[in-house]
This record gives structure tokens, C-alpha cells and sequence, in this order.
């Protein structure tokens, strides 16, 4: 799974990442359920990691998902993290700023949700979005664009400092895959509820939104902060790599279940 991961500083391209690609697994049915059964794997180790994280509180981890319209966010969020005890875990989904929050500094409502020690945060969207939304739409100008890349790395080194894990994931799915998904989203009465139609206006600027991703996640990809590009077309395959990555980093935190409380005696302990 490292190979989805976008180094510092190098050349960044999304044609180099195929939507498609299932990495070891073959695209039938036998491949589609070996990926599964391992998915659940990590799926029932991410719960007994997410309780120590919890137990211990001095580390969090902070998950950030960007992707096209249709790239699977929500379904990303209930399927990898469904084994994750709610208590401990938050999700947070940007909207458009409100007149609140536009009267601050662009960062000001996003670091409010960040996840204190001990806790998992999930951003569906996220500070992302004013450096992506707004200049394809030119609300903002290049120049204040680059230079809210430096405030964001900036920003994100400050939580990776202070103890909390950060994980970017772009979802990537293809063209031809979100014709489908929004399809799917018309035909069927239970997803009606997700249709916006200003997603064909911004479908039309499909090749302006890869730009700005590809410019994004090349000039905040960090050591400390690194962005993973998921192949989304196959959601089985998307899922297995986004729990992976999940659980390697809960994992190198290297949490271990907090001591007894001292001057317990527990081999005398008796419940009447």
C-alpha cells in the first residue's frame, strides 16, 4: 500500500494512479472476496487499536477525505470505520463557510474540530476545499492559493507536534465511474436524497478540479502529513487500502493498555 503514497517534493501526476487498479487482487469475484475477508480483518484490529488510543489519551489521529463528487466519502466512512466505538470517534463534514466563519482566517473553524488525545476525527471534506473549490472558481487568486499551501503545512505540522497523526486520502475515481454513480443516484429512490444538481456544473470542470488536486496534494504531501492516492473505482479495493494505511499508523504509535490503578489489590477484589 506504500506505492499509493505521494513523496515530497517529487513529480506528482494523477495519470500515473489507474482507478481501476486492485493492487494484488484480481477483479473477480474470488479477488473481490479475498479483499474483503482481509478488510475485515483490519476492521476488527482497527477496534481493539482505536480503544487503546482511547485509554490512553495522548495521541490522536486525524483522517482527511478529498475526492470528486461520487468518489465515495461517505461510503469510505461507513464501511472501514463501522468496528470503531462512536465514543471515540468524530466525524466532521465542511459546508460552505458561514458568515461566522468567514469572519475569521480560513483555518479558524477547521482547527476548532480537530480530534483532542484520544480520539479519531474524520474530516469529509475539509480545510482542502479553499485551496480546490475556490480557485477553480477563481473566488481566490493564485497567488493567496499558494500561499494558504504554506499556512496549511504549517498547520498540519503543528498537530503532528502536538500529538495527533494525520492522514490524507484522495479518493480517485474515473470520469466514466461518476457518469455511472450519478446514474445510479437518479435511478434509485433511497439516494434521490444525495442529488444536487449543481453536480453536473461541476462535473464540467472535471479536467480544472484534477489540475488543482494534482496541485494540491504535490505541494502538501509531507513526511508528517502525506497525502494517499486511492484507487476508488472498485469500493472493496478502496476500502481494504484506506483501513490498511488506517491501522499501520495506529500501529506505529505503539499504544499499549494503560496500567491498573496503583494500590489495587485485584486477586482480592470481591463483587458482592
Amino acid at each position: 500500500m506504500k506505492r499509493y503514497r505521494v513523496k515530497p517534493g517529487g513529480k506528482f501526476s494523477l495519470k500515473q494512479y489507474d482507478p481501476d487498479d486492485t493492487g494484488d487482487y484480481k477483479q473477480n469475484d474470488q479477488g473481490k472476496e479475498k479483499a474483503k475477508a482481509e478488510t475485515a480483518k483490519l476492521i476488527a484490529s482497527l477496534d481493539g487499536l482505536q480503544e487503546r488510543l482511547y485509554a490512553n489519551a495522548t495521541r490522536s489521529l486525524l483522517i482527511v477525505l478529498q475526492g470528486m463528487d461520487t468518489s465515495g466519502k461517505d461510503g469510505t466512512i461507513k464501511s472501514v470505520m463501522s468496528g470503531v466505538n462512536p465514543q471515540g470517534c468524530k466525524v466532521v463534514a465542511f459546508k460552505a463557510p458561514s458568515k461566522d466563519e468567514l469572519a475569521h482566517d480560513f483555518l479558524w473553524r477547521v482547527h476548532r474540530e480537530v480530534p483532542p488525545k484520544g480520539y479519531i476525527g474524520i474530516f469529509n471534506r475539509s480545510h482542502y476545499e479553499d485551496v480546490l473549490i475556490t480557485r477553480v472558481h477563481g473566488w481566490v487568486s493564485d497567488k493567496a492559493v499558494k500561499r494558504r499551501f504554506d499556512q496549511i503545512k504549517e498547520f498540519e505540522e503543528l498537530l503532528t507536534e502536538s500529538g495527533t497523526a494525520v492522514l490524507k486520502f484522495f479518493l480517485h475515481i474515473s470520469k466514466d465511474e461518476q457518469k455511472e454513480r450519478l446514474k445510479a443516484r437518479i435511478a434509485d429512490p433511497e439516494k434521490r436524497w444525495k442529488w444536487n444538481s449543481g453536480d453536473l456544473e461541476e462535473r464540467k470542470l472535471w479536467n480544472e478540479y484534477l489540475r488543482a488536486f494534482e496541485d494540491v496534494i504535490s505541494s502538501t504531501s509531507t513526511d508528517c502529513a502525506p497525502w494517499y492516492i486511492v484507487p476508488a473505482n472498485r469500493k472493496w479495493y478502496r476500502n481494504l487500502v484506506v483501513a490498511d494505511r488506517i491501522v499501520n499508523v495506529l500501529e506505529a504509535m505503539k499504544l499499549k493498555t494503560p496500567p491498573a490503578p496503583d494500590g489495587v489489590d485485584f486477586g482480592k477484589l470481591r463483587i458482592v
